[in-house]
């Protein structure tokens, strides 16, 4: 009983802290650009391949969801909940994370690079979050929350929307902005197409989407926790992306009245 309190006791505690670390990264990051992509700068130390930091980066996220699956799978455990629908809402984060860990890169253009402090940190939080939503989805949720039924559920048919729709536009912006270039390109360009027509940052937005989905699909503290984080790391990042864009075309690009990240909002 002392070892499952330990347990339960070292889950909330990294949750809590890690709600705490992204109201702190929400702040800092209007202060501090993280220096990669459109933002990269020198002032974030040794860089390498933005391919071969984006794998490294990512992979824990698919590599450790993946790991705990498996390991409550060969267990045996019963927890109450329909094995089937755990993983089913693990194979959308799975999904996720097998495309920007081993696709996403091999698609990449260009030569960009991209610090170690930041890959390290992308890497870091990776790690946490799959814990976290693994951790959800294996151990702590409620026994008896996820039956087949639940995959019924308003919840579950509205996330499972919101998420892949969020996905499309992510994919979808992903497209558009590795398409701005021809080949031998490295003028920098206005993308204007699918959700660009909205805010500076649809990719983002697709992101957001998803992990908002998410939160819903599985009614959960870990879901809801990581949708923050998205914001919390991926908002100030748009606001910065934008006035670096109002800052190269000037008119050109303020008078097409982009929000940052949501449409119409912010």
């Amino acid at each position: 009983m002392q070892n499952i309190l330990k347990v339960m006791n070292t889950y909330y505690i990294i949750m809590a802290s890690m709600a705490v670390m992204a109201v702190i990264v929400f702040v800092a990051l209007f202060f501090f650009k993280a220096g990669y992509g459109y933002l990269s700068t020198s002032n974030w130390g040794p860089k390498i391949s933005n391919k071969v930091a984006w794998v490294l980066m990512e992979a824990p996220a698919f590599i450790f969801m993946l790991y705990y699956t498996i390991r409550f799978a060969l267990s045996g455990t019963d927890t109450g909940n329909s094995k089937a629908v755990l993983y089913i809402m693990a194979s959308f984060y799975l999904l996720h994370y097998f495309q920007r860990s081993f696709i996403f890169p091999l698609i990449m253009r260009g030569k960009s690079t991209m610090p170690i402090a930041i890959m390290l940190m992308g890497l870091t939080f990776n790690t946490l979050n799959a814990y976290i939503i693994g951790g959800w989805l294996y151990a702590e949720a409620p026994a008896g929350m996820y039956g087949t039924e639940w995959l019924w559920s308003p919840q579950f048919i509205i996330g499972t929307i919101v998420f892949f729709a969020g996905m499309a536009i992510n994919l979808h912006s992903d497209h558009v902005i590795r398409n701005l270039r021809k080949p031998g390109d490295t003028r920098h360009y206005i993308p204007r197409k699918g959700f660009y027509k909205y805010v500076t940052s649809a990719n983002y937005f697709g992101e957001l989407t998803e992990w908002i989905g998410f939160a819903i699909l599985t009614w959960s503290p870990a879901g809801l926790l990581f949708a923050i984080w998205t914001f919390a790391n991926l908002g100030p990042r748009a606001k910065s992306l934008t006035e670096k864009y109002e800052k190269e075309f000037g008119e050109e690009y303020t008078k097409l009245n982009k929000k940052h990240i949501i449409p119409y909002i912010w």
